[in-house]
């Protein structure tokens, strides 16, 4: 059976698909892995399209379905793949319920700004709402900000856990999407790469 893990956030730009995708990427070299896009925008489904091109790219399945026959669906790659990843909607909605719902783990990004924080709180909900564990990711992140240590005290007064991963705001990261491919794959050596790698490597830690 496999771990669900659903990247959400209702803020547009906060890199939900990015994430999921490099995940997924860095992933399928050793696991059977499965993407389910339910964002409107289909940008994880554009970036699919690209992989399957490439020869020599490890393969990652792919479903983008939504409403009634999500539920399904997702039950259906759990049981055939080791690691699902859920692209969800930018609203909380029934479909990011669903996603929610099936997760073992909700990883929601956000950039060191009041706006994301703010637009994350339906998100912070709705997984406690469905006793889910949560994680925050920083995002396009500064090394050292004094406004993202404000916005890890602010959580931390939630009780939101902030993964101690970070992403930075790296060219890296748009150029491997651009191919269909991962930063661990496109620069392997790469600072990029290396938080992708430190990112999995704590969300195996959370999920066992």
């Amino acid at each position: 059976m496999a771990i669900v893990i659903t990247v959400a956030q209702q803020k547009g730009g906060a890199g939900k698909t990015m994430i999921a995708a490099n995940l997924a990427a860095l992933l399928a070299a050793s696991a059977r892995v499965a993407l389910l896009d339910i964002d409107p925008q289909k940008s994880l489904a554009r970036w699919h399209a690209l992989r399957a091109e490439r020869a020599g790219a490890p393969a990652i399945s792919f479903a983008d379905v939504a409403g009634w026959r999500l539920a399904a669906t997702l039950d259906k790659l759990r049981a055939s793949h080791d690691v699902v990843l859920i692209d969800s909607p930018p609203h909380v909605e029934t479909d990011a319920r669903l996603a929610v719902r099936g997760a073992g783990l909700v990883i929601v990004p956000m950039q060191p700004s009041l706006p994301d924080l703010w637009a994350a709180e339906g998100t912070f909900k709705l997984a406690r709402d469905e006793k889910r564990k949560l994680a925050v990711l920083f995002n396009r992140a500064p090394s050292a900000s004094r406004l993202r240590l404000r916005l890890a005290d602010e959580l931390a007064e939630r009780r939101v856990p902030v993964l101690a991963a970070t992403l930075g705001n790296r060219t890296g990261y748009a150029v491997a999407f651009a191919q269909g491919l991962g930063v661990t794959e496109a620069s392997p050596r790469s600072v990029a790469a290396a938080e992708i790698r430190a990112l999995l490597a704590e969300i195996r830690e959370i999920t066992g």
